[in-house]
């Protein structure tokens, strides 16, 4: 049995391609709103529309070819954690697994999804599958990330960030000893040259800087506070290999996968710990913590042992 939705579009989505423009209404990822329009299951004003045709004022009419179709993103395990919420903004705890947005290729959940199916309205600013981002975390690192509700708070925090105003404290567990025990990194990251999806400190790379501390040392590794001058992608975990210092779990920057198997770690152990910044529509700092999820916490108790 199909199930069929008659969707208003709003007046923030207008002339908006089809696919992006789904996505963002109905939580799900853009692959998914591509393939109902390809099947020719999107009309609007009794025309179908394909996946990069324009949204009309109007409402838009969705066509399931089945219910399992029409069920959200990917339940996402652990649940995604609600730390601070006001009108102008949410503040995530996203666990490991979830990507900050849908793009191509990932049909997994998101971030947004993860709101949208919870009701939280996001800022109909940026393209529409990821609207009211203003940050990312990679898919395989867990810990904070503020999302914008209100256009204005979204062009604020768009700003701070840029201007790198926000305070952004990791906590990582990185293999051996980092010696000087606290120190900057500064060198600029860009593609690797051999490998598609990894990063690498590279000649006329993105100028980046990443400043450490060891807080504990273990017999094989350091628990270390990391506070993230610029945002480059992948920047920790490059900064850290380039040190010979890859973080541990990280196999595919060149972490020891006995030690990644004796921790039980199936990723990278890094975790977004702390985020501060001024409000953007009120006076004032928002300072938001988040404890280790489960595998990270069992990791550090087996190094403590």
């Amino acid at each position: 049995m199909s199930d069929v939705r008659h969707l208003p579009v709003p007046d923030a989505l207008v002339g908006e391609r089809a696919d992006a423009a789904l996505a963002r209404m109905l939580g799900l990822s853009r692959t998914r709103t591509a393939q109902l329009a390809e099947d020719g299951n999107v009309t609007q004003g009794g025309t179908v529309l394909g996946k990069s045709d324009r949204l009309a004022d109007g409402v838009v009419t969705v066509e399931f070819p089945d219910a399992v179709a029409a069920a959200p993103e990917p339940a996402i395990p652990g649940g995604l954690t609600i730390l601070h919420e006001d009108d102008d903004l949410v503040v995530v705890d996203k666990p490991v697994g979830v990507a900050a947005h849908a793009s191509p290729g990932w049909t997994g959940p998101t971030v947004v999804g993860a709101l949208a199916g919870a009701g939280v309205t996001l800022a109909a600013a940026g393209p529409a599958e990821r609207q009211g981002i203003v940050h990312r975390l990679d898919v395989g690192t867990s810990g904070l990330m503020v999302v914008a509700k209100s256009v204005p708070a979204y062009s604020a925090l768009k700003r701070a960030f840029k201007e790198r105003t926000v305070e952004k404290i990791y906590h990582a567990v990185a293999q051996g000893h980092p010696d000087p025990t606290v120190g900057t990194i500064d060198a600029p990251i860009g593609r690797h040259p051999s490998s598609d999806y990894k990063f690498a400190v590279v000649e006329g790379g993105r100028p980046s800087v990443t400043h450490y501390e060891v807080l504990e040392m273990f017999r094989a590794a350091s628990l270390v506070e990391v506070h993230l001058e610029t945002g480059r992608t992948h920047q920790i975990r490059v900064h850290m290999a380039a040190l010979r210092h890859p973080l541990a779990g990280d196999l595919a920057y060149g972490a020891d996968p006995t030690l990644a198997k004796r921790l039980g770690l199936s990723r990278q152990w890094l975790h977004a710990r702390e985020l501060a910044f001024e409000h953007p529509t009120r006076s004032g700092e928002l300072r938001v913590r988040s404890e280790y999820p489960e595998d990270l916490a069992k990791a550090l108790e087996a190094l403590r042992a």
